[in-house]
């Protein structure tokens, strides 16, 4: 049965699906398809560089060799399962620009033969912004010693598709797909002096957009790394184009780009990645070296808690933290239920995680990362903390949104002369279980090991509980019990290994899974579990060299 608030976001996703039914019929009519011409330009009026799209296209390492390939073979329907990615051409980032130029012309031709007027997949917003961007970042090479009629033909078909964009913009609530549109159209309007209005209502578009989904800190409220690295790359690619075109670069973008890159810097592991909370996955951000060089850091950018994560740092330690409440309901596609997770580093290995985001595995595998059990934090009775809707239209429409809420509370920084770190609690389970769960987590500074507490506090008698507490090891280390039942060897190398210690408990090593790259690796999970029913208990456990 629907809650008040469940039927209201019911009623919402329903009314949303049918006006999409809707605008996808009158997108495939002629008359909609009329309605996106207007005046072509007759000539490029900023070349932008061509090299740009390596920050937002995803072939970095690939090989794209279009001399390799038919043009007339490209868009066979045959190849279907490949052709969509395709459609978004961020592959001309891979292009040899000496001798790719004419195969380039000869596939983009082919293309507007086929797929000038809407067709559904192929003009989703952020395949069409993608191309749009790609064309244009390529225009140089796209036209060059091309045909009057050819050139014609290109311009037509990019005023087209950012016509598109411009009129259904309002209707576009995704904010991944949101920022390639607002890409697209600014960056039209720098390159086609005719259609400088482009750029001025994406940069006003922009400015909200940038309101609307960024902290005080530059931090997404989605509280997901991985989209403080998307948005930064489009912001990026907003940046360098209207700075290249010498035209004035407005405040706001630059000001939320020093934020973001400090946001960056803050989440930047010993091994160049992302922290896996909140929907976060591996992804190595090397590309923004050149930018995180030429950052300014002072006393008032040093920050302990960024995006509800809290970061403390010793010589040879680092320790993430998530201290931080659940985002809001229109926020929340990608979040993972795991209050007081960490992430700890030590001489640049990570040694515990947490499963990270299976979006790039399959639907399955994110549906099992969302899950408490997937983090490194505590269950209670095999139950996640935080509820996701179940309605698949709903789903549909806002994306795997959570259903249910919880607060943090009682959030205490320490940093002395031994000691760093912070202890915290959260209520998740306070309703149903009638226990908080407060964690208390610290890097010790002259003996270099991380040494933690954690606690159930019963705020009434009477309800039987089953704990679990969950640390995932990163999947390239595996873990050995001890014959002391209360410890385990987390093997590093050959010549060194770590001592996982629990006092009065007992742990078991388990088999896992680990979820935060392209396929599900084999890893290990070493466990504290038991039964609890009408006291407090606290966990003493620390993770240190073996001597």
């Amino acid at each position: 049965m629907f809650g008040l608030k469940g039927a209201y976001f019911y009623l919402i996703a329903l009314q949303v699906t049918f006006i999409k039914f809707f605008k996808k019929v009158y997108f495939s009519s002629n008359r909609y398809n009329n309605s996106l011409k207007s005046k072509i330009p007759t000539q490029v009026f900023f070349n932008p560089n061509p090299f740009l799209l390596s920050i937002i296209s995803p072939y970095k390492k690939s090989s794209f060799k279009i001399n390799d390939i038919n043009p007339n073979d490209f868009w066979l329907e045959n190849k279907k399962d490949k052709i969509i990615k395709h459609h978004s051409f961020l592959w001309l980032s891979l292009l040899d620009r000496k001798i790719d130029g004419k195969n380039i012309q000869r596939i983009i031709y082919l293309w507007t033969l086929k797929y000038s007027n809407f067709k559904n997949k192929i003009w989703e917003n952020s395949i069409l912004s993608s191309r749009v961007i790609s064309w244009m970042l390529n225009i140089d090479i796209i036209i060059n010693n091309g045909t009057f009629d050819f050139k014609k033909k290109v311009f037509q078909n990019i005023i087209y598709q950012c016509n598109h964009l411009r009129k259904n913009i309002k209707y576009e609530k995704d904010p991944v797909k949101r920022i390639q549109v607002l890409t697209a159209l600014i960056l039209s309007g720098i390159v086609f002096k005719e259609y400088k209005s482009n750029y001025e209502e994406g940069i006003r578009e922009l400015e909200k957009f940038v309101k609307r989904y960024f902290d005080s800190n530059g931090f997404p409220f989605t509280r997901n790394p991985n989209d403080l690295i998307f948005f930064t790359q489009y912001l990026l690619l907003c940046h360098e184009n209207i700075n290249e075109a010498q035209e004035f670069v407005p405040e706001f973008l630059s000001e939320i780009i020093q934020k973001n890159l400090l946001c960056i810097k803050f989440f930047k592991t010993p091994d160049d990645k992302l922290p896996l909370f909140n929907g976060g996955s591996e992804n190595n951000i090397n590309h923004f070296e050149k930018y995180l060089e030429k950052l300014k850091l002072s006393k008032k950018n040093k920050k302990n808690t960024v995006g509800g994560i809290f970061f403390a740092k010793t010589k040879n330690q680092v320790l993430y933290f998530d201290v931080g409440s659940p985002p809001e309901k229109n926020f929340s596609r990608n979040y993972q239920s795991g209050p007081l997770s960490f992430e700890y580093y030590l001489d640049g290995i990570k040694i515990i995680s947490n499963s990270g985001f299976g979006n790039n595995i399959s639907t399955k595998a994110e549906l099992i990362s969302r899950l408490t059990a997937s983090q490194s934090t505590l269950t209670i009775n095999d139950t996640s903390i935080t509820k996701f809707e179940r309605n698949k239209l709903i789903n549909r429409v806002f994306g795997n949104s959570i259903k249910s809420t919880f607060k943090v509370q009682e959030h205490e920084f320490i940093n002395d002369k031994s000691l760093i770190g912070c202890s915290v609690s959260h209520n998740g389970y306070e309703k149903n279980f009638s226990c908080t769960h407060k964690r208390e987590i610290y890097l010790d500074h002259k003996s270099n090991f991380l040494k933690g507490t954690d606690h159930i506090l019963k705020k009434s008698d009477g309800i039987p509980i089953r704990y679990v507490f969950r640390f995932y090891l990163n999947p390239e280390l595996a873990a050995v019990k001890t014959m002391s039942g209360n410890s385990a060897l987390i093997q590093i190398s050959k010549n060194k290994s770590l001592i996982f210690t629990v006092n009065n408990e007992s742990i078991n090593i388990e088999k896992s899974i680990y979820l935060g790259g392209k396929k599900i690796l084999d890893s290990t999970c070493i466990t504290i579990s038991g039964n609890l029913v009408n006291k407090n208990k606290s966990f003493n456990w620390e993770i240190k060299k073996k001597i």
